[in-house]
């Protein structure tokens, strides 16, 4: 399965209906992946979650008319598939920090219009080939702290590692009570929402079924699940975290594509041991959840 041509055809598709509602479960029908799949390799290779994309191109399609031409307002929204004005203002001005009215009089845009996105020159990415290993996880359950964050924007990654940092200032993994292995911590992805690109942060350990989490904590049980489980390459500290997000890169826009399987949309997540400490050779487990793909992949 060709990735670039599957998301571009995705896409094509949104610049054809930018005056209707269109839906994730549409768009990943039309890339012929599942929702969640879909929602994740979009995001990979077009840099911003779908129904942003889907958003900012309505909004820019507004700003580019409402300078070019002396149409109403409200036939500019409608056209661009917002059937109330209010709603309309209200996220044109969060867009671009003025509302349509305000922009006519200025005579130009402040904010950065989101072009039509071309995949037809996008790069895979390179100089990295990791194979993962397939392996049944048995149901477990994570102790911890949780927080609610967005793609968004790149909210989530100003929040996450504002998080860590908090969790390992305050050390506040030793306030988990009977870890099972407490040189063992996850960092989890869980209650995805595509639509709105909201989901739950969670760092924790792993603690005994039925565990009692204190005050300020969470507790959590996972069914059983299969995944292909990557490790990163060894990296020193200063390339870590690069080689951390190279082998997520990798993983949706090279390996999936030819694996026959794609992302099973349950909790996702890293695993941090005794190889992320020092300043050197650091390493790291990535956990993706997977199912065998409706369409076969093809090299």
């Amino acid at each position: 399965m060709d990735y670039v041509a599957c998301i571009q055809r995705s896409i094509d598709y949104i610049e054809e209906h930018l005056d209707r509602r269109i839906t994730l479960n549409e768009l990943a029908e039309i890339a012929c992946f599942s929702p969640f799949h879909f929602h994740r390799v979009f995001h990979v290779m077009v840099g911003e979650p779908v129904m942003d994309y889907v958003r900012k191109r309505r909004l820019s399609a507004a700003a580019v008319r409402l300078l070019a031409t002396d149409d109403k307002v409200i036939d500019i929204a409608f056209d661009v598939g917002f059937h109330y004005h209010e709603s309309f203002n209200r996220a044109f001005k969060k867009c671009f920090g003025v509302s349509p009215k305000q922009l006519r009089q200025r005579g130009s845009v402040l904010g950065s219009l989101r072009e039509r996105a071309c995949l037809s020159t996008y790069i895979m990415t390179g100089g990295i080939s990791v194979e993962p290993k397939f392996f049944t996880k048995p149901a477990f359950s994570i102790m911890g702290y949780e927080l609610r964050t967005s793609n968004t924007d790149g909210q989530n990654n100003r929040d996450i590692p504002a998080f860590w940092q908090d969790y390992i200032v305050n050390r506040k993994g030793a306030a988990i009570p009977n870890p099972i292995d407490s040189s063992t911590e996850f960092g989890m992805c869980v209650d995805n929402d595509p639509e709105t690109s909201e989901f739950t942060y969670l760092i924790g350990m792993e603690v005994a079924e039925g565990s009692t989490a204190p005050e300020g904590m969470t507790y959590r049980r996972f069914p059983e699940a299969e995944y292909a489980v990557f490790t990163t390459p060894k990296a020193s500290e200063s390339e870590f975290v690069p080689s951390i997000q190279n082998t997520w890169n990798y993983i949706f826009t090279k390996w999936f594509q030819n694996s026959g399987y794609e992302h099973s949309g349950s909790v996702e997540f890293e695993l941090y041991d005794t190889r992320c400490h020092g300043s050197e050779n650091k390493q790291i487990d990535i956990y993706l959840p997977v199912k065998k793909t409706a369409v076969p992949s093809t090299k």
